[in-house]
């Protein structure tokens, strides 16, 4: 199912940092710590930064764990992304792929066997919206829209001090997909230094951890057209 593939390609790309069934040496998280932080103040803080947000760049290490038979993968690539509902992702290790969104047009193309797979979001917008955006300029109201939102307090990652929010879906068809997210925000920028998936029923989770991130930077129209090889071959796969 074409959406479906979507949701979890975000999920698992960003929507998506070094950890196994705990935390890698890589992402040092410190003890919870007490906070002058409440809920109301962070949701607060949220909505007047999102005003401020127009684009980000960031490197981004992605984990996905599969519980079960205890295997973790790790990708590592950038990702750039713009208010006006524009993201890519290109992921250099270990196998290169683009994950491209323009608008409601959204792209996975795949080097390696020259094929790119469009879908166009249409009526799920919003849904996928909820992963593409999550924690990039998104505001504090539009948190509780979509999810009951927990704060679990302060750490420190990577010597940054972060707010940590716990998420819980409130759309039935989000919580067949994710059953929590869990997002580390960085207090000196306000936009995610990590964010955690909890997929619904397996177990399996997967992380993703920004660094390097420059916010506000001019991001030029040309990294979102939608241009690949003259060989690649275009699917348009079954919604």
């Amino acid at each position: 199912m074409g959406m479906l593939k979507i949701v979890r390609t975000m999920a698992v790309l960003l929507c998506a940092a070094v950890v196994g069934l705990t935390l890698s040496a890589g992402a040092r998280v410190g003890a919870p710590q007490q906070s002058n932080w409440t809920l109301e103040s962070v949701l607060k803080q949220l909505d007047m930064q999102a005003k401020e947000f127009h684009s980000l760049t960031a490197d981004l290490e992605r984990t996905k764990v599969t519980v079960v038979v205890n295997d973790k993968s790790t990708e590592s690539g950038q990702i750039f992304v713009r208010r006006d509902d524009k993201m890519r992702i290109e992921l250099t290790q270990p196998d290169p792929r683009t994950i491209l969104r323009d608008g409601d047009d959204f792209y996975i193309y795949n080097p390696k066997i020259h094929r790119v797979e469009e879908y166009n979001l249409g009526k799920k917008k919003s849904l996928v919206d909820q992963f593409l955006l999550l924690g990039f300029g998104t505001s504090g109201s539009e948190l509780k829209k979509g999810y009951l939102v927990t704060l679990e307090g302060e750490e420190v990652l990577d010597n940054r001090k972060v707010v940590l929010l716990e998420l819980t879906p409130k759309s039935e068809e989000v919580r067949n997909q994710l059953s929590k997210i869990e997002l580390w925000i960085d207090e000196s920028t306000w936009l995610p230094a990590q964010q955690k998936f909890y997929e619904t029923g397996s177990g399996d989770y997967f992380i993703i951890r920004y660094k390097n991130m420059v916010r506000n930077v001019r991001i030029a129209d040309s990294r979102f057209k939608p241009r690949w090889p003259h060989d690649t071959t275009r699917v348009k796969p079954q919604e």
